[in-house]
């Protein structure tokens, strides 16, 4: 048997989902099964949606060595070498600056050097996050963005203000996300885009249509030029939704792709940049977030606005075409 006090990071949360991040080497039907015969809350039975709330007594009605199977404990470091830069921190957030090449999360290929085992390690390094004692938070990211895209990313350093920033992410307008790019082409006014997104899992591409279908997501952009020269427009770009590729695959249908972008720019456009910068891969940097809205405990946040330097190359481009 194991009694286990939720704590504030623990609370707030179904049952279920605590129990599959308590005991993360247990099955789903396990956790299932556990629930309808061997877990109660404060004396009495809970089910699968049951809200947890802090001062909560849990008990499990399971054997110790089943216990000491499932229960996998935390790493107390995940190894990751730190290359971001810290953007914003207070006592409940923190914004990075993520660079180039740098997956927010693990893949298939890279599952130990992130963004957010990063995060994780300088949380861990400062003493503000510790694995051993947290039962079922760990800190997160709110946000995401491209390996070759640069800038912004958002973490909750606990629970309370990651379930805040996840639901301001999600709703429409909370926080305006912008973006800087050079497009190939003379943008002269600013653009509304709207349109739907279906994605090509087997080329990882996104097509762009004008009206939606079953399966496919609503999106909306909206770009404004700051600076043109000849072939090239400077421009802040914002994304109204967030869908994976939606600025370079909705601008490209446009016709203003992003530049160096391999999979929805213009390869004679990328040839030259190429040859003149080395330039590789797509210039879009996510450099400013604004909190037009914000939760109770984050409610300090509301009208602040955060933002990113450019990293070198953009501006080296930058400076060299306009």
């Amino acid at each position: 048997m194991k009694k286990i006090t939720v704590t504030r990071n623990d609370a707030e949360q179904r049952l279920d989902r605590f129990l599959r991040k308590y005991l993360n080497g247990a099955s789903l039907s396990y956790i299932y099964k556990i629930i309808r015969k061997d877990v109660k809350i404060n004396g009495a039975r809970g089910k699968n949606e049951t809200v947890i709330h802090e001062g909560d007594e849990i008990t499990l009605y399971i054997p110790d060595d089943v216990l000491e199977k499932f229960a996998v404990s935390r790493a107390k470091s995940t190894g990751a070498r730190k290359n971001f830069t810290v953007a914003y921190e207070d006592e409940n957030i923190i914004a990075v600056i993520k660079p180039f090449g740098l997956l927010t999360h693990g893949d298939g290929k890279e599952k130990k050097n992130t963004l957010v085992n990063q995060v994780i390690d300088y949380l861990i390094e400062k003493q503000e996050y510790n694995p051993r004692l947290e039962r079922s938070f760990v800190p997160a990211a709110a946000n995401r963005l491209d390996r070759n895209t640069t800038g912004l990313v958002l973490f909750g350093k606990n629970s309370t203000a990651l379930r805040e920033l996840n639901a301001l992410i999600r709703e429409k307008n909370a926080v305006s996300k912008f973006y800087l790019t050079i497009l190939a082409g003379n943008l002269t006014k600013e653009i509304h885009l709207k349109g739907s997104l279906t994605k090509d899992e087997s080329r990882n591409m996104v097509k762009v249509s004008d009206s939606s279908a079953d399966g496919e997501k609503e999106i909306e952009t909206i770009a404004r030029p700051l600076e043109n020269r000849v072939g090239y427009t400077l421009a802040e770009v914002e994304l109204i939704t967030g869908r994976t590729h939606q600025i370079r695959a909705h601008m490209a249908s446009a016709g203003y792709p992003v530049i160096g972008d391999a999979k929805y720019g213009k390869p004679a456009v990328n040839k030259k940049l190429s040859e003149r910068f080395g330039l590789t891969t797509q210039l879009l940097h996510a450099y400013k977030l604004q909190f037009n809205e914000a939760g109770e405990h984050l409610a300090y946040l509301k009208g602040k606005v955060i933002e990113a330097e450019l990293p070198a190359m953009f501006a080296k481009v930058k400076g060299e075409l306009f």
